[in-house]
């Protein structure tokens, strides 16, 4: 995977830096200032500041072809990138609602989290309406988290002692196929891109992504690669399992809809049933466990789950207003990220 092309002056600054400059050297020129907080543009509509945190970010996960691996742990992009995080926490901010919160609370108080009503009903408009180019574009949108799936929430086991780090361990086995490379669900995803006639190549849609699609990566990023955020972590990680059952049943029976075999299937009919038990575990041994350690840390766990769910109503009412606004949600055909063909179909212009 090579650095997609920047979109601002963030982004632009961490381009030519990577690219053109010793990661040895000690300047690598001015680093452009960073805008503040913004009513009408919260950080997860920023292009240019979600851009160059996946960036940032990335160099901790697979790297990039034309980067040399040194850039990793750079003073000046570190620097940059904890510059950046805090205009992202600046707006993040708004979601954290508990503060002196019970250890022995947690548990219910996610499932209650869970539980909330009155969102996008992203996975009822697949289910029931979308056609076949809308599917496939939310399935690009979900490429860039879900081909390296469970990989930023794996940053917390070795912060983890005990029956805590087991649980988190149990729920990870699972994410990475129990030792059977088939079974990882970034694998079942791969199944369900090239059903949609999508290349499925590590990062390849991140080039087109919009904003709110990297933030949902970024916010997983965020919270595994500061130790100071690992309750956040294990809440964010919780939310997911928790809200995870029933959409995927419904996203299944939309791709179903539109001639999906089993194998298309596959990766969202396995979380149906392997995530109803996950959200137990999640929710008791793993954030109760963490909570009852860790007294203090119930109200990062709460803020974790909280942006999670934030985070993911903002991106399908991203997708809603676009498609019901007759208007595609990715540029895909004729675009640097560009999709095949469906099978039976043609590519659209």
């Amino acid at each position: 995977m090579k650095l997609p092309p920047s979109r601002g002056c963030l982004s632009a600054w961490l381009v030519t830096t990577l690219t053109s400059a010793d990661p040895a050297a000690q300047s690598h020129g001015p680093v452009p200032p960073v805008p503040g907080l913004r009513p009408d543009r919260p950080a997860w509509h920023d292009d240019d500041l979600q851009l160059a945190l996946w960036c940032c970010y990335e160099l901790h996960y697979r790297g990039f072809d034309d980067v040399d691996e040194r850039w990793e742990w750079n003073p000046a992009v570190i620097g940059f990138r904890w510059t950046l995080e805090q205009r992202w926490l600046a707006s993040l901010r708004g979601f954290a609602g508990h503060s002196a919160v019970p250890s022995a609370a947690v548990p219910d108080l996610l499932t209650g989290l869970a539980r909330r009503t009155g969102g996008p009903d992203l996975p009822g408009y697949l289910a029931r309406e979308a056609d076949r180019a809308q599917f496939t574009e939310y399935v690009a949108h979900r490429s860039v988290y879900q081909l390296k799936e469970a990989d930023p929430h794996s940053f917390g086991i070795p912060r983890l002692a005990g029956p805590v780090k087991a649980a988190l361990v149990e729920i990870q086995a699972d994410e990475y196929g129990g030792g059977m490379p088939e079974r990882m669900h970034s694998e079942l995803f791969r199944s369900t891109m090239r059903w949609a006639g999508l290349e499925d190549e590590y990062g390849h849609y991140v080039p087109a992504a919009p904003a709110i699609t990297l933030a949902v990566s970024n916010l997983m990023s965020l919270f595994a690669l500061n130790r100071r955020w690992l309750g956040a972590l294990l809440g964010h990680l919780a939310a997911l399992e928790m809200t995870s059952t029933g959409p995927n049943r419904r996203y299944s029976a939309g791709a179903r809809r539109l001639g999906a075999d089993e194998a298309a299937r596959q990766y969202f009919d396995e979380h149906v049933e392997a995530d109803a038990v996950h959200e137990q575990i999640a929710a008791h041994d793993l954030c109760g466990g963490y909570a009852a350690q860790h007294p203090g840390a119930s109200a990062d766990i709460l803020f974790g789950a909280s942006c999670c769910l934030a985070l993911d109503d903002e991106l399908a009412r991203y997708l809603l207003s676009c498609w019901r606004a007759g208007r595609p949600s990715l540029p895909l055909a004729g675009s640097p990220a560009g999709a095949r063909a469906p099978a039976g179909e043609p590519a659209r212009a």
